[in-house]
């Protein structure tokens, strides 16, 4: 395939403006590897890794593929713990507990979602992969211009073209415009209604003409017809995520595969009960009955320390009731097929579409 606008293939070194969502949790290093071999950028997402843990996925990354790769982590501010506002909602939650046999005092934890930081800039420094992606932002000016210097690419996602534009400000070399359709959380950070936010098709040419960076479409994209549609907005690629969360190399589980394989166009909506952000998944019983939005869920990432016990006893039992199913609002375009394959199948299917369109 001979793409066009190389603009995003000349700065990330891939062969097809594909990026693999990070998706903290369910991608892989393996599913990394693939996409990258076959010519597309695979991502890992950081945003639940320590320092120790990050060094030992890049070092099974490195050793598998010499092809570009993408690090993702999320720059939130780390929230102050509000003791009434978690005392509350341990109280609304508190009827789940009981109704599972789970025991208040095991809301102590869930998964770890730290910010990126010195330590962890430490490690991109020694490994240089050529993509570092954010959510929420970007880091400190000093730990963005280390980055810069070491001669790695800086990406960011935007909700919005004043997201975008002070992104640009800021130094980056390209741009995620995440629509309203996106699967997992939402990247904005200069905004916070969710209910104004704009879907892909409306955003992306948006911010193709608000900076001269490339723009890398996201929000609903799971197959050649949405990379085709992408591009004829101006965008200079995709990233697709929901699509990938049926391949072999993900880490879904067999719950979350099956309400995948049974969602429709209307299965998912925003959320901040799982952690404390917008994200968007797959409406289960714990969603419908304390969300989906709740003014009372502590601060992110904070609740999800309230929620992993109650989903930890639900899935013991086989039930998906109380477990984040992250999902984009395409779930029926995911499918079983390896990465890389699946990669390949987006090249083919883009080729498609596009040369029927060209005549």
């Amino acid at each position: 395939m001979k793409w066009q606008d190389r603009r995003l293939l000349d700065l990330f070194g891939i062969d097809h403006p594909i990026v693999q969502a990070p998706m903290a949790g369910l991608s892989s290093a393996q599913m990394t590897i693939a996409v990258s071999e076959a010519g597309g950028l695979g991502s890992i997402a950081a945003a639940m890794l320590t320092p120790e843990t990050l060094r030992t996925e890049l070092q099974i990354v490195q050793q598998a593929t010499s092809r570009p790769i993408n690090v993702n982590f999320f720059v939130h501010q780390p929230p102050v713990v509000d003791a009434d506002r978690d005392a509350g909602w341990r109280k609304r939650l508190a009827p789940y507990y009981r109704e599972l046999g789970v025991s208040e005092e095991a809301a102590t934890g869930g998964p770890a979602r730290a910010p990126f930081s010195a330590a962890l800039c430490e490690v991109m420094l020694a490994f240089k992969p050529n993509v570092v992606s954010f959510h929420f932002g970007l880091p400190a000016g000093d730990l963005m211009a280390n980055l810069k210097a070491a001669g790695i690419v800086v990406i960011s996602s935007a909700t919005t073209v004043e997201e975008a534009r002070w992104l640009e400000a800021k130094g980056c070399d390209a741009i995620i415009a995440q629509g309203a359709e996106a699967g997992g959380h939402r990247g904005m950070f200069l905004v916070d209604d969710i209910a104004r936010q704009a879907g892909t098709m409306a955003l992306v040419p948006q911010v193709v003409d608000a900076v001269k960076v490339p723009v890398i479409a996201a929000g609903g994209i799971g197959d050649g017809r949405g990379i085709a549609a992408a591009l004829a907005l101006g965008a200079a690629g995709a990233q697709i995520g929901t699509a990938y969360l049926l391949a072999p190399e993900a880490r879904t589980t067999a719950l979350h595969r099956s309400a995948l394989e049974s969602a429709a166009d209307d299965s998912t909506t925003l959320t901040n009960v799982f952690t404390g952000r917008p994200a968007r998944g797959i409406v289960n019983r714990y969603i419908r009955e304390v969300g989906p939005m709740s003014p009372d869920a502590p601060a992110f990432p904070l609740a999800a320390a309230a929620a992993q016990p109650l989903r930890a006893a639900a899935e013991a039992k086989g039930s998906s009731e109380f477990m984040p199913l992250w999902s984009g609002q395409a779930p029926t375009l995911a499918r079983d097929l390896p990465a890389g394959e699946l990669t390949a199948r987006f090249v083919e299917e883009t080729a498609a579409v596009l040369s029927r369109v060209r005549g």
